[in-house]
């Protein structure tokens, strides 16, 4: 496992209204998300992969759809440098994910129903006010990328 990568499985609490399952308490971990968005992917798709310089990621793969999530440590300082994990996660595998700055990621709807995931960055998408730049490292733009989801 990716060093400094929090995973979580998370357990749904069934009863004749549906279920509940926690996903993120300060008591648990010191991470302070900053904003919140959700995504709804399409079944074959990639989102990714990237890594962030400042920013740490906090997905949540619950359902419906699964997912198989990427990671690629290449963080210079590491234990793990250069190492890749596969994560799969989603409806048949409720699962928090907090990926740290220079660890790429990315991930791919599996499966035949959309894929919903929900992220609590530590920081705000472009900044206060969307006025800065995007802290993102895009390497599905990169010819020969070493990070490829098939």
């Amino acid at each position: 496992m990716i060093k400094g990568v929090t995973i979580k499985k998370l357990n749904k609490y069934d009863d004749e209204r549906g279920w509940l399952a926690e996903i993120y308490r300060r008591d648990e971990d010191k991470y302070q998300p900053a904003m919140s968005y959700i995504s709804v992917t399409k079944p074959g798709v990639v989102r990714g992969p990237h890594e962030h310089v400042y920013q740490s990621d906090c997905f949540v793969f619950a359902g419906p759809g699964n997912f198989e999530l990427h990671l690629w440590d290449r963080r210079e300082n590491s234990e793990t440098k250069d190492e890749h994990t596969k994560i799969e996660a989603g409806e048949d595998n409720p699962t928090m994910v907090i990926v740290p700055p220079g660890v790429v990621h990315g991930y791919k709807c599996v499966g035949d129903k959309d894929g919903w995931c929900v992220n609590l960055p530590d920081k705000l998408y472009k900044g206060e006010n969307k006025q800065e730049e995007v802290d993102e490292i895009r390497w599905e733009k990169v010819d020969n990328s070493k990070y490829n989801i098939k």
